[in-house]
């Protein structure tokens, strides 16, 4: 049975008052996720912790019922229902309460069970997968950039540099109607995956990340690397990373760590 250790990590930046993304794991049932929220006064914050709180709490409580050996499908269908459910209730809680008119947040979940992951996710907060040393976004962001990409209008390097990089075109909150991307993925032994907000994925390339996850040093220095490259590079937004170390090394396996930066 392949073993999995966690890390998360998050940082206000060096710009921003107040930090409003959130991120929460379940190592006994091999569940991580990450969200980054919006909205005027602290409406963001209250987003993200709504989705996450919520998606933890009903996933674990279902797969500590059901246990983990479940097909891919069932356990898509139940992640997708608890999407589903944290999304009507950031949305009544944006219509009842008027300092949190327009409130939302992205999320991306992963569960992780022997050689298996089931990643679903809605916004721009992304999963990297780090597999023999090669680097590869598992998640597409859900903006109006990655659509203009799509269509041809600009590459992937233009759109690193265009206007617009806040523009979603889903989030939790916005609509009573909301699509989930899910994938069943293979998990090998030494896969290291990161979960991150878009404060990083804005700071840092893809070979800069590389880099600092190639050291295979503890899960905990490379997310404060992590953290630390992007406030260095400017840090104007909110930073949080999770990391998933798949079968890691001897001295490794089993980590279970949560830290919190001050603003």
């Amino acid at each position: 049975m392949m073993q999995f250790s966690f890390h998360g990590l998050t940082d206000t930046g060096l710009v921003r008052t107040n930090n409003e993304d959130a991120f929460d794991f379940d190592a006994i049932h091999g569940v991580a996720m990450l969200a980054d929220g919006m909205g005027g006064y602290n409406a963001g914050e209250v987003a993200s912790s709504m989705a996450v709180l919520g998606v933890k709490g009903e996933l674990v409580r279902w797969l500590a019922a059901n246990g983990p050996h479940q097909s891919a499908k069932q356990v898509s269908r139940v992640v997708e229902t608890c999407f589903d459910e944290a999304n009507l209730a950031i949305l009544n809680a944006s219509i009842s309460n008027p300092h949190y008119t327009g409130m939302g947040t992205t999320l991306v979940v992963g569960v992780f069970h022997d050689r298996r992951l089931i990643l679903a996710h809605v916004g721009d907060s992304r999963c990297y997968r780090l597999r023999s040393g090669v680097l590869t976004q598992m998640t597409k962001d859900h903006s109006m950039l990655q659509e203009q990409v799509d269509a041809g209008f600009l590459t992937q390097a233009q759109a690193a540099y265009a206007p617009g990089k806040n523009l979603l075109t889903r989030a939790l909150g916005v609509e009573e109607v909301l699509r989930v991307d899910l994938r069943e993925h293979a998990v090998e032994p030494g896969d290291l995956y990161l979960m991150c907000s878009d404060g990083l994925t804005d700071m840092m390339t893809d070979k800069e990340m590389t880099l600092v996850l190639t050291q295979r040093a503890q899960l905990v220095q490379m997310a404060a690397e992590l953290v630390e490259q992007c406030n260095r590079n400017g840090g104007r937004d909110n930073i949080s990373v999770m990391l998933v170390q798949a079968d890691g090394p001897a001295g490794k396996t089993g980590l279970i760590s949560r830290m919190f930066s001050k603003p």
